[in-house]
């Protein structure tokens, strides 16, 4: 009960990976106008993100290439699958400054007020 990974399996999911973290990211930097510039505004989320993006690469080269080579097991494709929810938790915990120090040094101090 393995599935094969066909001649576009991969390289279908890879290229289409490729294409939205790199050309949809250089037309939205494209599309701002000169003299303006633009800053991320939640550095935290971006780097979950972000560091998701690579581990989704690195993980689908080593499930395709190392781990069994050319057959995708049904325990891989729910890793794989199971990342997304763990991606959003990840995010939405960066986005609500559970990751910053500073978000933390204001909870304690909220908090220490409070008793």
């Amino acid at each position: 009960d393995s599935f094969f990974s066909g001649a576009l399996g991969p390289s279908t999911i890879v290229g289409s990976a490729a294409f939205n973290l790199l050309v949809i990211s250089a037309v939205c930097a494209a599309a701002i106008p000169s003299p303006e510039v633009r800053f991320i505004k939640e550095v935290p989320v971006f780097a979950v993100t972000a560091s998701f993006s690579i581990i989704a690469y690195l993980w689908l080269l080593i499930i395709v290439v190392v781990i069994s080579k050319d057959v995708v097991d049904v325990w891989e494709g729910l890793v794989t699958f199971l990342m997304f929810p763990v991606l959003v938790g990840l995010a939405f915990a960066a986005d609500k400054g559970m990751f910053s120090r500073a978000e933390k040094l204001q909870m304690t101090k909220a908090m220490s007020k409070g008793t």
